[in-house]
């Protein structure tokens, strides 16, 4: 009887790894849905034959200003292509956070940036920048016209680096 208990434990923790393993495996493969300020839910992953780039950033954050003004850039070039642009704020909409934005502040923002893409809300990045393997913000992900990440994140604006070439390189590949 000794084995055989010994046996059923080894089958059970392998049974729990394996739970634990396809748990997060299903978790990183997730669709992303994220809400635009309108109210319209938008899936990410989900965009019927489209490339994809999502430029994620804060309301908040200075460098988002040009991270604005590349997303515009880039929007203009692909006019008319089979490319759509997001820009999801990441900032919380908890009251407490040091980081939090209510989503009027949010639309100032674009407003104000007179930023061209629809403006998504991820209201604690958690979604995007887990799902992307986000680091920092501003960001840049492209996704291809099955939904999946191509190439690494464009992490960090340098406001004297025009990023809208190695993304208009990346974007040209997959078009």
């Amino acid at each position: 009887m000794g084995a055989f208990h010994k046996c059923m434990k080894t089958i059970k923790g392998f049974i729990a790894i394996l739970s634990i393993t396809l748990a997060a495996a299903f978790a990183a493969s997730a669709q992303v849905n994220l809400t635009s300020l309108d109210g319209k839910s938008v899936n990410l992953e989900g965009q019927n034959g489209k490339v994809v780039v999502l430029a994620i950033g804060a309301s908040w954050l200075p460098l988002s200003g040009k991270q604005a003004e590349f997303t515009n850039a880039l929007a203009k070039k692909y006019t008319g292509k089979n490319v759509v642009f997001y820009f999801v704020a990441t900032d919380s909409a908890n009251p407490k956070s040091k980081n939090y934005a209510t989503d009027d502040a949010i639309k100032k923002f674009a407003f104000g940036n007179k930023l061209t893409a629809t403006v998504l809300r991820d209201s604690d990045g958690a979604a995007t920048l887990k799902k992307f393997n986000v680091e920092q913000v501003p960001s840049f992900v492209i996704l291809d016209k099955n939904g999946k990440q191509i190439g690494d994140v464009f992490g960090g604006i340098d406001p004297k680096y025009d990023v809208t070439i190695p993304i208009s390189k990346a974007i040209d590949k997959i078009l």
